[in-house]
């Protein structure tokens, strides 16, 4: 058996560094341009190269995301980006426009080529194609079975990697191709700039049997509801968690995480949650056993209902829709560690949330799950003693209760 990869999403500088430490194989990343998340903070070019350099001191591997649909007037632009990408040498660009990976044979030789899962893969004549083109790496489209995916890696090149997403957002879209954002909004969605009008909130007409969206009621969409509402558009997230062996059975490369928009937290748990399932799993085959401790710990970010989405069915009428359109999220990111003072027994914390004496939290290091305790002693960074931290990012210090190192993430129970 080969050790899947954990690749993680890093839409800022931050989030990258939480998803090294917490374990992260690999990171995909955009620049400003021609990546398919244009509302995450994305990097500039001398942040772009920064974290590439970071992350290749760290032994991780960086992708950078060049997968929108390019117009014929940005291909001079694109052509620049690509020059600039052969002189940081990142690990491999990922694309689904064939222009672009033309462009990309010519202008950023020698870096590796990943077809994203924008380019909605799900046979291995495919997959085949793209690696006489010169891919390394096929994103399977989302769509597919375990039993499609297993098939498909039987039947490529031994050489040709195979990525799948394991967890994260759904598109009810096929792979992303929805065309509800441009329709509501003008935004395109196949060129990053999704406004995901599928978590809008709707509501049926008093007389027909309509719905509308919250802040259109003139545009108006043939629908039947049921007593619990309707949530027609509104996929279940992904969360592969429980099924690892299954998902190293069928012989994938790498497990994809999906996220770049989200929370530098939630992008520390999902990569420490996977990695250190991976790890339980190759530690003792023969008897290993899921951590439930580890669900916990993805039930504790921000998500909607999770689902297995197509893996062990893609047929039944509600298997990827969710019965509530909105987010669970059970636990707060309170405060990250800064750095620690064994002699004096204390830590500096940053504050991301609120924090105040005696509260009860949980703490999670990399490559462990949660840890139970009480906050203790909170004092500022002047050493007086204070009952809260109520200022954003400001820098406080508590008594040491439990071991504790930098870059441990504080949250509230």
């Amino acid at each position: 058996m080969k050790r899947p990869e954990i690749l993680s999403p890093a839409g800022n500088f931050e989030k990258l560094t939480f998803a090294v430490l917490y374990g992260a194989d690999a990171v995909y990343a955009a620049g400003k341009s021609f990546g398919m998340r244009s509302s995450s903070d994305n990097f500039s070019d001398e942040e772009l190269k920064k974290a590439v350099e970071y992350c290749h001191e760290k032994g991780v591997k960086l992708y950078v995301t060049v997968n929108t649909m390019p117009r014929q007037t940005e291909l001079s632009e694109l052509v620049n980006y690509l020059g600039y990408l052969r002189e940081i040498r990142p690990d491999a660009l990922i694309i689904s426009d064939m222009g672009v990976l033309s462009l990309a044979k010519k202008h950023a030789p020698g870096i590796d080529i990943h077809i994203s899962t924008q380019a909605s893969t799900v046979n291995a004549e495919a997959c085949r194609l793209y690696h006489s083109l010169g891919a390394k790496r096929v994103v399977l489209s989302r769509e597919l079975t375990l039993a499609e995916i297993k098939n498909i890696k039987e039947n490529v090149p031994s050489d040709l990697e195979i990525e799948v997403f394991v967890h994260g957002a759904m598109c009810v879209s096929y792979s992303g191709r929805c065309l509800l954002s441009n329709y509501f909004t003008g935004r395109d969605a196949n060129r990053g700039m999704c406004a995901q009008p599928c978590r809008w909130e709707y509501f049926d007409h008093e007389e027909y049997a309509e719905i509308f969206e919250k802040k259109r009621p003139e545009e108006r969409l043939s629908v039947v509801q049921d007593k619990s509402g309707t949530f027609l558009f509104s996929s279940k997230d992904l969360c592969m968690i429980e099924h690892v062996p299954d998902l190293i059975d069928a012989g994938i490369d790498s497990f994809k995480i999906e996220g770049r928009v989200k929370s530098a937290y939630y992008t520390a748990i999902t990569a420490n949650a996977y990695k250190n399932e991976v790890n339980a799993y190759f530690a003792d085959p023969e008897n290993y056993v899921f951590d439930k401790n580890i669900l916990y710990d993805l039930e504790c970010v921000s998500h909607r209902e999770y689902g297995t989405g197509f893996f062990y069915d893609n047929c039944s009428e509600n298997a990827q829709i969710t019965s509530d359109g909105g987010y669970i999220k059970d636990k707060v990111f309170l405060s990250s560690v800064e750095s620690v003072d064994e002699k004096a027994g204390r830590v500096t914390l940053i504050q991301r949330n609120k924090s105040y004496e005696g509260q009860e939290c949980e703490l999670v290091s990399p490559g462990k799950s949660c840890v139970p305790f009480i906050l203790e002693d909170l004092r500022d960074e002047d050493g007086v003693k204070i009952d809260s931290s109520p200022h954003p990012m400001m820098k406080f210090t508590v008594k040491m209760t439990v071991p504790m190192k930098k870059g441990d993430i504080i949250r509230g129970k």
